[in-house]
């Protein structure tokens, strides 16, 4: 029979407890993943109670009171707390998703808060997207002309500009990215649903001047087509995008071009 060694530290145990209930109120349990590279312990799923007449309604609300009030050594990601910046990605009670616009009422029992899965962890909920940057880097996310730039602005009409629409808002959390089989499995050298729908979005922009330079750039056996259409990635997009219907446009265009 084949044995199986997990890799050091891939074991996550019980941690401590930091507070009980006190006194009446509201009251739900957090199970917050801890990890810190530092102590080289293994992983552990710490235990807290947030009283939620005295807390926002957001998962970050009740974050950022136990980081404040119970435990100063909880570190997460957050900046806008608008669900615009991408920053407090995380698994939120099984869910990649973003912890300020995850109200604690929607879920049932205690929340379990994860950092985002299969990505190396820094430290607690902090992940590691130094790929998920550098592959962003890759499909050089900016407008590429020939022509001389024009005295004010790069014109676009109003129905070219709608072809954007579901594409420009993506904020780069890496919740769709992160909840992707595929890029699980070959995160080294495919780009994932998030880079991909920004490739895209790049590929369509009436301004740019480099269509066939970006879909050279695409044409590669894992960079684009690892996508298996699971369609994980239209679910998990705390902002409401697809995608996977980014990708199938791609290509889409991959297929044009040679006809």
């Amino acid at each position: 029979m084949v044995q199986l060694t997990l890799p050091k530290n891939s074991t996550v145990k019980a941690g401590k407890t930091w507070n009980k209930p006190a006194g009446k109120g509201d009251w739900k349990e957090f199970r917050i993943y801890r990890w810190n590279p530092d102590t080289g312990e293994n992983p552990r799923v710490d235990t807290y109670f947030v009283n939620q007449d005295e807390c926002g309604p957001m998962v970050l609300d009740a974050l950022i009171k136990i980081k404040n009030e119970i435990d100063p050594s909880l570190t997460f990601r957050r900046s806008c707390r608008e669900g615009i910046c991408g920053s407090c990605s995380m698994n939120i009670d099984g869910t990649n998703t973003l912890a300020c616009l995850k109200a604690t009422e929607d879920v049932k029992g205690s929340v379990k808060v994860y950092p985002l899965p299969h990505m190396s962890v820094v430290k607690d909920l902090v992940p590691d997207l130094t790929n998920f940057y550098a592959q962003h880097r890759s499909i050089e996310p900016w407008l590429k002309t020939d022509t001389p730039a024009p005295p004010k602005e790069w014109k676009q009409s109003r129905e070219d500009r709608e072809l954007l629409d579901g594409l420009y808002e993506c904020i780069l959390c890496a919740c769709c990215s992160t909840s992707c089989p595929s890029y699980w499995w070959n995160s080294d050298r495919y780009l994932g649903p998030a880079i991909l729908l920004q490739a895209y979005r790049w590929v369509i922009d009436s301004r740019d001047e480099a269509t066939g330079e970006r879909l050279d750039n695409l044409e590669d056996p894992f960079r684009l087509y690892r996508c298996h259409t699971i369609m994980n990635c239209a679910k998990a997009c705390p902002k409401g995008l697809s995608p996977a219907k980014a990708i199938a446009e791609l290509k889409k265009l991959m297929v044009e071009r040679r006809v």
